[in-house]
């Protein structure tokens, strides 16, 4: 028998996949609960052989609980709405088994839980294509701005770190922008944080 515990802060949809799953003759849900936090302090009590997560919940996202658990013999599944590549390449460096959207049917989340109890690895086909077409076009040194803006440093602080011209940051910070195709600051830190490409 797999035991399951599954963590969703909606409560209709715990209630919907803890039923669904019940009605798997190999499988039994031992525990339930509405944030991350709940699933690493159940996991690590109890240590059921899957835990299913979705990712944004109260207190601790999928992905903080995730990373926190990768040591334990738990596999880990993320059921979420979000298709984003950022999210997807965290789940891969927390060691997620799976990483499924909830638009997947009840017979696919069995089929995952079985496949990834058996020590395989499970990913929405949509994700896989993102994961190869995506890079990151910036060099090693816009890079370097980029997460000096995400700390919130200035331009003049920057311009101190790296030891480079005031000029020479704003030069940087125009290629940034323009590579990225965004119009500020903060959207270039946003858009390289969905897509995965620093934490």
């Amino acid at each position: 028998m797999i035991s399951i515990y599954i963590a969703e802060d909606q409560q209709l949809l715990l209630g919907a996949l803890e039923a669904l799953l019940n009605l798997e003759d190999d499988m039994e849900i031992v525990g339930k609960g509405k944030s991350g936090q709940e699933a690493v302090d159940y996991v690590h009590k109890h240590q059921p052989d899957v835990c299913i997560m979705d990712i944004e919940m109260p207190e601790k996202t999928g992905l903080e609980a995730a990373e926190e658990l990768k040591a334990l013999d738990c596999k880990l599944v993320i059921l979420t709405t979000f298709a984003r590549s950022g999210y997807f390449q965290r789940a891969l460096q927390a060691g997620v088994s799976a990483y499924l959207l909830k638009d997947s049917s009840s017979d696919e989340l069995a089929q995952a839980i079985r496949l990834v109890v058996e020590g395989k690895r499970v990913y929405a086909p949509e994700l896989m294509d993102d994961v190869f077409r995506e890079t990151n076009p910036l060099t090693e040194r816009e890079k370097a701005v980029l997460s000096l803006i995400a700390d919130g440093k200035s331009t003049k602080e920057i311009s101190i770190e790296l030891d480079i011209k005031i000029g020479t940051v704003r030069n940087y910070v125009s290629v940034i922008l323009e590579k990225l195709d965004v119009k500020n600051r903060i959207e270039a830190v946003t858009h390289s944080k969905e897509k995965g490409w620093f934490s």
